[in-house]
């Protein structure tokens, strides 16, 4: 009877148990990447000028740039000014673009009108990571802006990462053209 009575106790904490960690890995499995910090701004820099970082820099968004800008992400710029790191002959970005619902952040650094390095900084879409990772991002090295303000060549998507796919490529596009626009003489 003794033993029979210790089967049952156990089987119930087994049961109880096993429905814990049913609601764990459901937890797990509809966790958001809700502000999943890939590589910091400071990183990002680092890795783009090593140790000699160059100071901050300012680039006035005018009406005009604003309007090619918007032309590039269908709404206007976030905001009147973008700040941007720039080196001898290289220039390094961080812009945010929404994804399907929340910003994605990106670095880009350009050299000579083409990107040398893309980097995924914050991602905080419940879908679509896969942007951050290496194999996907080289394809933007070597992207410049065409005649028609698009990038040089295709950029392969993800499967259900449609909208992260294209957040990257419109970001892309916006640093070239503000690197184009950098380095015009201030009017």
């Amino acid at each position: 009877m003794f033993s029979f009575l210790v089967s049952i106790f156990q089987s119930r904490q087994l049961r109880l148990l096993q429905l814990a960690m049913l609601s764990w890995s459901f937890l797990l499995c509809n966790s958001t990447y809700a502000d999943d910090q890939i590589l910091s701004q400071e990183a990002f820099i680092q890795e783009a000028f090593g140790t000699e970082t160059p100071e901050l820099s300012v680039l006035w968004v005018t009406k005009t740039i604003a309007e090619r800008v918007e032309k590039i992400l269908g709404h206007k710029p976030a905001q009147l000014r973008q700040r941007y790191w720039k080196g001898a002959h290289k220039t390094a970005w961080v812009l945010d673009e929404i994804g399907k619902e929340e910003p994605i952040s990106a670095g880009f650094v350009v050299e000579n009108g083409k990107i040398v390095a893309a980097r995924v900084l914050v991602y905080r879409e419940s879908r679509g990571g896969e942007i951050r990772y290496p194999v996907f991002l080289k394809q933007y090295i070597g992207a410049q802006l065409n005649s028609s303000g698009m990038l040089s060549h295709n950029i392969d998507g993800i499967s259900g990462a449609t909208l992260s796919v294209n957040a990257m490529s419109r970001m892309a596009r916006v640093a070239l053209l503000m690197d184009e626009l950098s380095k015009e003489p201030a009017k």
